[in-house]
């Protein structure tokens, strides 16, 4: 049994799904962060379990042929990066084994059926939407930056790689005009400061919508900070207030004030236009979207006859994507904000045979079908928990010829597609598509097909035949 602060050494063979290596000292299993496979390390144990431990790296005895010079200071405590030490190859490697180890063990699945991951065209840079935390340390002294890993502990930090520039600049400016007014600061008592410093970026247009989250409408001060923000960056075309007062982890309120310019900034996406409000969904990565949104409808094989379903359709942008080549698009999603900024999305784009509406997926799916709609295709886009298996029998009985999944974890859809294989589906082919370089996380596509039957008159068996074999 090792001990608690005891130094050991560990060849790394393998990384798990949130980035961590993995090394074995005798029948024990050691988890450390910031490794890569094929280091030979020196590590302190954390903490000892029965056949697991946890440690952090002392020394790198032999370095990984993957590792390389991490090239931001907070990299290794920041809870955002993971993969900020090895190259973007040896990451896309793990990104891939990540879903195939996910599919293989959990839906038991041909890792075959898992093609090469599409990397990102952009590594550094690519976040279009940032939410700093704010607040003040134990001197009382104003922090902003990004939660430590596994913690909400705010590391002080105001440049981010992943971050355009301009986002950047403007945290530095924030920061130079609270740091002399820790009393802005929000805290639990005072329920009335900055919570949280929220930017959106539109990639094409160049748009910069700067918002505050606090505790009140109103603060000490704010017309000089609006003021400045709009002499210095001209780029910003909305300034906004998000009013939350509650002791939550939630970020953003059930209120928003527009102070300055419209209450949206305008992107392009695939070609279309689309309006992104302070609580819409869009995707972090906009080009690399327009890769996965393009993979998602080579897998939909739509010819222009089809009744398409957008389950978890968020401002429509999966949908509308593809609204050219179906005969009907239905627009599914439970945030009422987010169903008005997706008609207001097909008008402006001139999208006319779509239609939203706002509910729960499970029960929308449900209450379409009674309505006898027959949709030809179902893609659905859920949240990291996945799909209950309730739509999933919903989707079921439906019948569409084909469902896209489009999944942001890998183990939550290995999960629903077992279910789904279990009654009558199967799953063609998966791409992994990395959407958030340098973190643990990737996006998947998934195509799957109805299983039919029929029945053949010699050999009197029942055969399976499946479209797009």
């Amino acid at each position: 049994m090792y001990r608690k602060n005891e130094i050991i050494e560990l060849n790394i063979t393998s990384l798990t799904s949130d980035g961590d290596g993995v090394g074995r000292a005798g029948e024990m299993v050691f988890f450390v962060p910031n490794t890569a496979v094929g280091d030979t390390i020196r590590a302190k144990v954390l903490k000892v379990k029965k056949n697991v431990g946890f440690a952090r790296v002392e020394e790198i005895v032999t370095p990984s042929p993957d590792r390389i010079e991490a090239d931001c200071p907070v990299s290794f405590s920041c809870g955002g990066c993971v993969y900020r030490h090895i190259s973007y190859e040896a990451e896309c490697r793990a990104k891939r084994q990540k879903v195939i180890d996910a599919v293989t063990r959990i839906g038991k699945l041909d890792g075959e059926l898992v093609r090469d991951i599409i990397p990102s065209k952009n590594i550094d840079g690519y976040r279009n939407k940032a939410m700093i935390p704010v607040g003040r340390n134990r001197d009382g002294e104003v922090v902003m930056g990004y939660y430590a890993r596994h913690s909400h502990h705010i590391m002080h930090c105001l440049r981010c790689q992943l971050s355009p520039p301009i986002f950047n600049d403007i945290i530095e400016d924030v920061y130079a005009f609270l740091r002399h007014r820790p009393a802005l600061v929000y805290t639990p008592q005072n329920r009335r400061g900055i919570r949280h410093i929220y930017l959106r970026y539109a990639e094409t247009t160049g748009d910069v919508m700067f918002c505050i989250v606090a505790g009140s409408r109103h603060f000490d001060g704010e017309d000089v900070l609006y003021h400045s923000i709009k002499e210095k960056y001209p780029q910003v075309k909305s300034i906004i207030v998000n009013v939350n007062a509650e002791d939550t982890n939630v970020i953003l309120g059930k209120h928003s004030h527009t102070v300055y310019g419209e209450k949206f900034i305008t992107d392009t996406l695939c070609g279309l236009r689309f309006e992104i409000a302070p609580e819409a969904f869009y995707q972090i990565n906009r080009t690399q979207a327009e890769t996965l949104y393009a993979k998602a409808k080579e897998y939909a094989h739509l010819s222009g006859g089809e009744t398409l379903i957008d389950l978890y359709c968020g401002a429509g942008t999966i949908g509308l994507s593809m609204a050219d080549k179906c005969k009907e698009l239905i627009g599914v999603e439970i945030i009422p904000e987010a169903i008005e900024n997706a008609k207001r999305n097909a008008l402006q784009n001139g999208v006319h045979n779509a239609r939203f509406f706002c509910g729960d997926a499970t029960s929308a799916a449900a209450k379409l079908r009674l309505e006898d709609v027959a949709p030809d295709v179902i893609v659905v886009d859920p949240p990291r928990k996945g799909l209950t298996p309730e739509l999933i029998d919903t989707i079921v009985q439906m019948s569409p010829d084909r469902v896209v999944y489009v999944s942001c974890d890998p183990a939550t859809m290995a999960r629903d597609l077992k279910l789904f294989t279990e009654q009558n589906y199967s799953v063609k082919e998966i791409t992994p598509v990395d959407m958030f370089p340098r973190t643990s996380h990737v996006e998947s596509v998934v195509m799957m097909s109805k299983v039919r039957s029929r029945f053949n008159k010699k050999s009197k068996l029942i055969v399976n035949l499946c479209y797009y074999c």
